[in-house]
């Protein structure tokens, strides 16, 4: 009757500790090493299935006692180990409130062009950060995907199926900022970059962001996450860099041919949302279309006439600005510089501009570490 009870208190105790929700345990048989115990002659293992009832009964009637003891004996120290265990669990998780595992309070949605530039460096962002999040890959043409808002750009991320956040380098600061610093909600933070309506260089209206390459931590937390003297003013330089200069040279290499710009967007209609016939009048209409833009880009951001050249020189002033003895711009880890530059230059993979940008520059050995860094867990 002992021997019932206590192990019907035991199993109560596992069953306790498996279903707390609170704390996060793998298999009991992976809690520690396979025990086993010698009672006349015969092994028994808190392993896989336990006490197997067939063994226990082949056991002679004469050493039944000692066969019980020493099952009661194993099942009240493996009691023991697991109530203790879930003690200093709990007692861990109220003295760290404040701490739980990142992202599992989120629920991220992205609506996006797969090939986007802007959206691909939120995407190596969230990957990165091992932020588990949904893609709505948005119709480049009807944008039904995203009717519902007045901000009629990609990418928009959703947080928790209420909350819009804007812009790429808004969306990365935002979510950087919370999760260095748990002290405000994501709206509060949201705050610190506020919309604004300014005109671009040909006189349009758009809408821009303030403080958008800021991570607004307080100075202790600035301090852990920038330990250099210019480390955080160096990723603000080269996130600008990303945003204003590098990704202005991807479309005028990827369209400098005509048999380049019907290659891209043969890609960019095989990994985006388009109907069949919206799919064969992007990929041929509007190969001819960018490949004449291209030429128009090319002055307008004054580059020289063989633009690889240019890709070139910007990917390898970003190489040296890295340096010799640093894995990424963010030192044994990437920083969000490291982020930016990688989702640009991404999105040309697959194309010849990156497969000549990978044989003349040293951008080789940076790239496939950010690959490996960026690997989205499946």
């Amino acid at each position: 009757m002992m021997a019932a009870a206590c192990a019907r208190t035991l199993s109560k105790v596992s069953r306790l500790v498996l279903d707390t929700t609170t704390c996060r345990l793998t298999n009991t048989a992976a809690l520690g090493p396979r025990i086993s115990m010698r009672c006349q002659g015969r092994a028994y293992g808190t392993g896989g299935a336990g006490f197997r009832a067939r063994t226990l009964l082949a056991a002679p009637v004469r050493g039944s006692g000692r066969v019980l003891g020493c099952a009661f004996l194993l099942g009240g120290g493996f009691g023991l180990y697991q109530t203790v265990k879930l003690t200093l669990q709990r007692h861990l998780a109220e003295e760290k409130p404040n701490a739980p595992e990142l992202g599992t309070d989120l629920k991220l949605t992205l609506y996006q062009y797969k090939t986007c530039p802007f959206c691909s460096k939120v995407r190596a962002f969230l990957d990165c950060h091992g932020l588990p999040y949904e893609i709505v890959e948005v119709n480049p043409v009807m944008r039904q995907e995203i009717k519902w808002s007045t901000y009629r750009k990609v990418p928009i991320l959703m947080v928790n199926g209420t909350l819009q956040l804007n812009d790429s380098s808004v969306i990365i600061s935002v979510l950087k900022t919370y999760l260095v610093s748990r002290e405000k909600t994501i709206s509060e933070i949201l705050t610190c970059y506020p919309e604004m309506k300014a005109k671009n260089d040909s006189g349009k209206d758009v809408i821009e962001f303030g403080n958008k390459y800021w991570v607004m931590v307080q100075d202790t937390e600035a301090d852990r996450l920038y330990p250099g003297k210019d480390t955080r003013k160096e990723e603000i330089k080269w996130r600008k860099w990303a945003d204003e200069r590098l990704v202005h040279l991807i479309s005028p290499n990827v369209y400098r041919t005509p048999t380049e710009a019907l290659a891209s967007f043969d890609y960019i209609v095989r990994e985006g949302k388009f109907g069949t016939f919206e799919g064969f009048f992007a990929k041929y209409f509007g190969a001819a279309a960018m490949w004449i833009i291209s030429k128009r880009l090319k002055n307008r951001h004054h580059l020289q006439d063989d633009v690889r050249q240019d890709l070139y020189k910007a990917v390898n002033d970003w190489v040296s600005a890295i340096g010799k003895n640093k894995k990424f711009m963010g030192g044994d880890q990437p920083n969000l510089a490291d982020l930016a530059v990688f989702g640009v230059l991404r999105v040309m993979e697959g194309l010849q501009a990156f497969d000549d940008m990978m044989e003349h520059t040293k951008v080789k050995n940076w790239y496939q570490r950010m690959q490996k860094a960026t690997q989205r867990e499946s």
